[in-house]
């Protein structure tokens, strides 16, 4: 039996649950599927206070989403310096970033014409 395919909302939902458990700020998801020529579906990008808090947001998605749907990014970059690193699951792209470089890079206002969803954190 075939296994069944990891649904973009499951994985959005987990990596969220991964950003949230060690506390990611600014949680956006871009959904960029109305948009011509884009990469993928979707963006989700947030905040780290520092490389140590960025590299344990980055670490806590990858074992989450390893561990809850059994699925590996097909590219991670970024994680030398954890400014901003880019962990890609192909529909789904998420960028965790320091706040200075976030502000930089202006993705959102970038892909403007995304729906956007900001999530709210509780801390």
């Amino acid at each position: 039996m075939a296994k069944a395919e990891t649904t973009a909302d499951q994985l959005i939902s987990v990596i969220i649950q991964g950003i949230e458990d060690v506390k990611g700020k600014d949680i956006n998801i871009l959904d960029l599927r109305d948009i011509e020529n884009t990469v993928c579906d979707y963006f989700i990008i947030c905040e780290g206070t520092s490389n140590t808090q960025v590299n344990a947001i980055v670490n806590s998605i990858q074992k989450k989403v390893s561990k809850t749907l059994k699925d590996n990014p097909w590219h991670t970059e970024g994680a030398d310096n954890a400014e901003w690193v880019l962990i890609d699951y192909v529909n789904v792209v998420v960028h965790v970033f320091q706040k200075h470089i976030r502000e930089y890079y202006d993705i959102e206002s970038l892909w403007g014409d995304a729906k956007t969803t900001v999530i709210e954190t509780s801390y």
